[in-house]
């Protein structure tokens, strides 16, 4: 009795698993056509319209709060344009040395013109005596007449000399700066360059440039430091090209004794006398697609634009900007990579379409 009941237990166990796999064997392709089904169903909400060929994201405000999506308005700004140029602080030694030079000429000048006085009354004293019955002979009034012209011509050789040296001047250093060391007494530029209170400094600027104005100034800074910014007051132009740069070059005097001669600079200057008016884009809203930078506009509560724009001008924590954007808008500041997924992944073709 119990070996029956065991076969028949065993004979109903066996019809089980036989039943099982013919149950899976043929409810399979049931089952994965269903579940295909299923997934095709299943279809993601597209948060992207395309309107006038511009995408528009619309973010419902809560979604916008959970995934910390956050705008700041744009405020106004100007900006001045400017050109980036380099500079190199200049030895004087040249200049010095003209001077000298000149300065001595004209110290030359000065005895020859009191010799020339003295000799010049001494003749009339002779002539008058020649001519008072002969007190004096001929000769000698001939020999102080000769020594009078013996002096104007040496006056005329040393003027001729100290010109020459002016002008040598004028072809290296300008005229501004030649008159400061022709005059007799230093100048305060000139002592203060000596004292190294001051230096000198040669800026090039492109041949398209504006020339800069009287009293305008400049920022400079070391090469090796250039957040150690100086201001430079022009001088004048410099009537030598720099050798390694091409381009129309202006002196600039700096107050500073961290220079030195020889130094290398880098230079901004202004291009115009009128400021442009635009707005700053902070750097958080800047997103980088396509090798080009755009924002993403807020246009009301729930929708974004991607809008292009420059990053030509950097400013302080930002961007100077003009274009679509006006001062107020909303751009957002963070989350702007998750509004660009979001609006690529709208892109991507569903493979079950195909």
């Amino acid at each position: 009795m119990n070996r029956k009941l065991a076969i028949i237990i065993g004979l109903q166990a066996f019809l089980i698993v036989v039943l099982f796999w013919v149950l899976v064997f043929y409810g399979k392709d049931e089952f994965e056509a269903a579940t295909q089904l299923t997934e095709e169903e299943i279809e993601t909400p597209s948060r992207v319209a395309n309107k006038e060929g511009q995408a528009t994201i619309t973010i419902s405000p809560v979604t916008q709060k959970q995934s910390e999506i956050s705008t700041s308005p744009l405020k106004s700004s100007s900006h001045q344009a400017s050109i980036s140029t380099y500079g190199t602080v200049l030895s004087i030694d040249s200049l010095i040395d003209l001077r000298t030079r000149y300065l001595a000429a004209k110290s030359e000048i000065e005895v020859l013109q009191t010799a020339l006085a003295y000799n010049k009354n001494e003749f009339a004293r002779l002539q008058a005596l020649n001519q008072d019955d002969k007190n004096v002979s001929d000769k000698v009034v001939a020999t102080a007449r000769s020594n009078i012209k013996a002096d104007e011509a040496k006056i005329a050789a040393a003027e001729s000399s100290a010109k020459n040296i002016a002008d040598s001047m004028r072809q290296i250093w300008g005229e501004t700066l030649t008159q400061h060391a022709i005059n007799q007494t230093k100048s305060e530029l000139l002592q203060n360059l000596i004292s190294n209170q001051e230096v000198l400094i040669q800026t090039t600027l492109p041949f398209d440039a504006a020339e800069p104005r009287e009293n305008s100034s400049i920022m400079i800074a070391p090469t090796a430091a250039p957040s150690h910014t100086i201001s430079a007051r022009y001088i004048s132009r410099a009537p030598v090209s720099n050798t390694t740069i091409q381009g129309k070059t202006y002196f600039y005097r700096a107050k500073t004794k961290e220079l030195r001669a020889g130094m290398q600079v880098s230079a901004r200057s202004a291009t115009s006398n009128k400021a442009s008016n635009g707005v700053i884009i902070p750097n958080t809203a800047i997103i980088w697609y396509a090798g080009k930078s755009w924002v993403y506009q807020k246009n009301g509560a729930d929708t974004f634009n991607r809008i292009p724009v420059s990053t030509d001008v950097e400013v302080e924590n930002g961007w100077f900007y003009q274009g679509n954007l006006k001062v107020g808008d909303q751009v957002v500041t963070n989350g702007a990579q998750l509004l660009l997924s979001e609006e690529f992944k709208s892109q991507i073709t569903n493979e079950n379409e195909d």
